[in-house]
């Protein structure tokens, strides 16, 4: 990446629709932490700055001086090769530093870096910088999700705004696409921006299969949910049936049954489930059993990805049968960066696609997210196969 002015320009713009997320915010929403899962939109605010200030400005800004001394321990995440750090459970507890002092350190780092590039372009930054914003937009679509289950677990179901838009309803007619068997390439394979765990690029071989053009609908799943889905254990993984009943799930997360009528939480607040809008907010639990009761199933990320070309995708994290893992030839980076995404590829499942909180510039077909099967918080869908 030569860094040009548009790259600062992409920092920049990516600083301010951080903080944009959050102008709906109380004061008291910042320091919210319902589960573990979920990290408190201040803490969000800090570590997305705290890793400008780790990975470039201490490291390649001799007369850099830290803003806090403390931050380093209180806004790294899972970077053991950097030190301590706070739990993530105890994310919650931090009512201090207060959210005033995190939105000045943001002002104070987003400044030093600005002016730094301004003047110097040091090419060593040019990588750091452009891996940098695509980690702040990861916990852009973090931050989103977040404030939703914030909310959402509210007795009070407050509305985050009155503009978000989360259901954009697929206008053309279900369909099913036939792939041919044969050999696709899979993996990132231009110069642009990817994650290590989009390289390398390799062949795979597919035996013919069908995939569906549209994503499964609110309706599609009422009617799994009023056959008695969630009762019958024949459509369950036996770690999905334990967590239907310890959990005692009936219904994805976020749906109330209010006098005979499906509703659910939005980010406008509750409102009637709108039957045709595509579901969100299940685990792959439910996304499994789901195809079995419909006598299909989930497609591989390496049949999404080979026939994505031929439908319209990015309105949900679709679940995929794949386990997240490496491909050949994977290297993870030196140094702390090399935590980012390889020592997580154990016991998870691979999404493929966005969704309506990934922000701009940020998905493409190669991008694999990836999380344990149980959990629903983020924007989580399905796409039959069979």
């Amino acid at each position: 990446m030569v860094l040009t002015d548009s790259l600062l320009d992409f920092f920049l713009e990516t600083r301010e629709h951080t903080e944009n997320l959050c102008r709906p915010l109380e004061t008291e929403d910042y320091v919210v932490q319902p589960i573990v899962d979920v990290s408190p939109p201040k803490w969000h605010l800090g570590h997305s700055t705290w890793f400008f200030e780790e990975f470039i400005l201490k490291a390649h800004a001799p007369e850099y001086r830290l803003f806090d001394e403390d931050f380093a321990f209180v806004f790294n995440s899972y970077y053991e090769t950097v030190g301590k750090r706070v739990v993530r459970s105890d994310r919650g507890n931090l009512s201090r530093p207060s959210v005033e002092k995190i939105y000045a350190y943001r002002r104070y780092v987003t400044e030093v870096i600005k002016t730094l590039f301004q003047n110097h372009r040091p090419k060593a930054w040019y990588d750091l910088l452009e891996i940098g914003v695509h980690h702040e937009k990861q916990h852009q679509e973090l931050l989103l999700t977040d404030i939703k289950y914030i909310l959402g677990n509210n007795p009070l179901l407050p509305k985050y705004s009155t503009d978000f838009e989360e259901h954009a309803i697929e206008s053309h007619s279900r369909d099913w696409i036939s792939m041919s068997e044969g050999i696709y390439e899979i993996g990132h394979h231009s110069d642009c921006f990817c994650y290590d765990n989009e390289l390398g690029r390799h062949k795979v071989y597919l035996q013919p299969y069908q995939i569906a053009n549209t994503l499964v609908t609110n309706k599609d799943f009422i009617a799994f949910v009023e056959d008695g889905g969630y009762q019958k254990f024949e459509l369950w993984h036996a770690d999905g049936w334990d967590w239907v009943n310890q959990q005692r799930i009936t219904a994805p997360l976020y749906w109330h049954h209010i006098n005979g009528i499906w509703h659910h939480y939005t980010l406008k607040g509750l409102q009637e489930i709108d039957n045709n809008a595509p579901l969100t907010h299940i685990s792959y639990y439910e996304a499994f059993a789901y195809a079995q009761w419909k006598g299909c199933r989930l497609p591989t990320e390496f049949e999404w990805e080979a026939a994505q070309v031929l439908f319209t995708w990015g309105r949900r994290w679709e679940w995929t049968e794949s386990a997240y893992l490496p491909y050949p030839d994977y290297k993870k980076a030196d140094g702390a960066l090399g935590e980012y995404n390889g020592k997580f590829m154990v016991n998870q499942k691979v999404l493929r696609g966005g969704s309506v909180a990934t922000p701009k510039n940020h998905t493409r077909a190669t991008y694999r997210n990836f999380f344990q099967p149980p959990l629903r918080w983020q924007f989580t869908g399905l796409r039959l196969a069979k």
